[in-house]
């Protein structure tokens, strides 16, 4: 999902993370219409993939509307094996299990039909729309490298896609190209320099098409993971004006059936090693200088659909805020978290859509962080300790005082808390409380109320062990964020 913020970073402890310019948060994986995608002998997507979703429940919405406003991502690992109905393109086929098929599956369809219904569904809630393209239409596997996909990418099928799009007045803000294709690749690779002179014919295209620069929606890439070489080879050849926002996936926490995978999240250096990743992409991007800058367009902290243990839990939103609040040091400019439902690592339940706990995570960072709404300051803190409580005070560095004592803040307003932990306080639990409040549907499909806790000022800060909390302070001086 996406989502903007609200208050301008600030970082005050090791894990008080906070906030970047957007943020945002996946949406609908491209799994199957008929066979279903199945990972360690699990199979959770269920009917929760973009061509077959129930798009009527009120729970799903109310889930949507209370980001006001929802950035969604359509696509994932099947994207490039999509074609779309329109055009020359005549029959419209499922996905079916296929072992020598990209991800062990055939080649699916997504049919105009379908496009008309997910565009009013889209409209109908208020989104922003990242439509992932099909960047392999055309190619062939290479004979002689495994993975490898050769010759150039064939764009009649995606420029038939949007000239329907555009007929029917339907908004896309931005399209990326192709998943997981850079480096070497998750199932399929493509040269940096074919990469490259390729995306300039989709940048083109996006011209040609959209006549007005004001509603010509942005192109994005190469939406995989980061390996340097790959990387400035692809933007040297593109140049600068081509890509405007650097794509780039975090699955940090490795294999979905990993069974070290809770001391990982727990592991504070564990953690920060995913720093160099960041580093390394914001060299990128301070190079090439992409208008839009760095992108996380997809992370679910565990691979091949997360970790059924641990990714629905509470204990996942250690590693979730955490990595937001490092992206956010990295002038990261979006976060997509994948995903809002499917998958072990879907903020949703798929069948349900009850959230689970990284959900209410997510909206308290998308209603408290950045830079854009309310005065003051708005901090997260996550405490990885077992059995210790943290009691914080705030100091205030003056502009001008290097090297001179910080001075300790004390509000006169009494200050916005919002406290997570366990239900049971085990944190492996899948129900999250804020404040000691369960935070459960009761014979309603709304989300439920999400208040703050007014606490005194001149008192400290006092964070229980594993949890985390979102202070918000009114009256903090920060010109830095003005």
């Amino acid at each position: 999902m996406y989502f903007k913020f609200t208050f301008c970073p600030i970082i005050l402890l090791l894990w008080a993370s906070l906030s970047f310019e957007q943020n945002v948060n996946v949406v609908i994986h491209g799994a199957a219409s008929i066979a279903e995608k199945c990972d360690y002998n699990q199979c959770p997507w269920g009917k929760a993939g973009i061509l077959n979703l129930d798009l009527r429940y009120g729970a799903l919405i109310n889930a949507i509307k209370a980001f006001n406003p929802l950035r969604i991502k359509v696509g994932g690992s099947l994207q490039d094996n999509v074609v779309y109905k329109v055009g020359e393109v005549s029959s419209c086929p499922n996905f079916m299990k296929r072992e020598d098929g990209l991800f062990g599956f055939s080649q699916g369809c997504l049919s105009m039909e379908r496009w008309d219904q997910l565009n009013r569904f889209f409209n109908h809630i208020g989104v922003k729309l990242t439509f992932g393209l099909n960047a392999l239409f055309g190619r062939n596997e290479s004979q002689t490298e495994k993975g490898l996909w050769i010759g150039d990418w064939q764009p009649q099928n995606t420029k038939d896609f949007m000239q329907y799009t555009i007929s029917k007045g339907y908004k896309v803000d931005s399209y990326e190209f192709g998943n997981q294709l850079s480096g070497s690749g998750m199932g399929a690779k493509v040269d940096a320099k074919q990469y490259g002179k390729d995306v300039i014919v989709l940048k083109n295209l996006v011209k040609e098409l959209y006549a007005h620069p004001e509603t010509q929606p942005k192109v994005l890439g190469p939406g995989g993971f980061y390996e340097d070489k790959w990387f400035n080879t692809f933007l040297e050849v593109s140049g600068q004006g081509i890509v405007d926002g650097l794509t780039h996936h975090i699955y940090n926490l490795g294999p979905g059936d990993d069974p070290n995978m809770m001391n990982k999240i727990l592991d504070p250096s564990y953690l920060n090693q995913v720093s160099q990743t960041y580093k390394g992409v914001s060299d990128v991007v301070n190079k090439f200088r992409p208008q839009l800058g760095a992108w996380v367009s997809e992370s679910g902290g565990a691979l091949n659909g997360g970790s059924k243990d641990v990714s629905r839990t509470f204990a996942d939103g250690f590693w979730y805020l955490d990595q937001m609040g490092m992206a956010s040091t990295y002038d990261q400019k979006v976060f997509c978290r994948q995903a809002l439902i499917s998958g072990n690592y879907g903020l949703l339940n798929a069948t349900t859509f009850v959230p689970n706990p990284d959900y209410y995570g997510a909206l308290l960072w998308h209603r408290l962080m950045g830079s854009t709404k309310k005065p003051g300051v708005s901090l997260i803190f996550i405490n990885l300790s077992k059995d210790r409580s943290l009691n914080i005070t705030l100091s205030n560095a003056k502009p001008g005082d290097a090297g001179q004592p910080n001075y300790e803040f004390v509000g006169k307003q009494n200050r916005e808390e919002y406290h997570l932990r366990a239900l049971t306080g085990d944190i492996k639990d899948d129900i999250v409380c804020l404040n000691d409040v369960p935070m459960v549907q009761i014979d309603s499909e709304d989300i439920p109320a999400m208040d703050p806790k007014l606490v005194d000022a001149s008192t400290p800060i006092s964070i229980a062990a594993q949890s985390i909390a979102y202070v918000t302070i009114r009256d903090f001086e920060a010109p830095a964020c003005d």
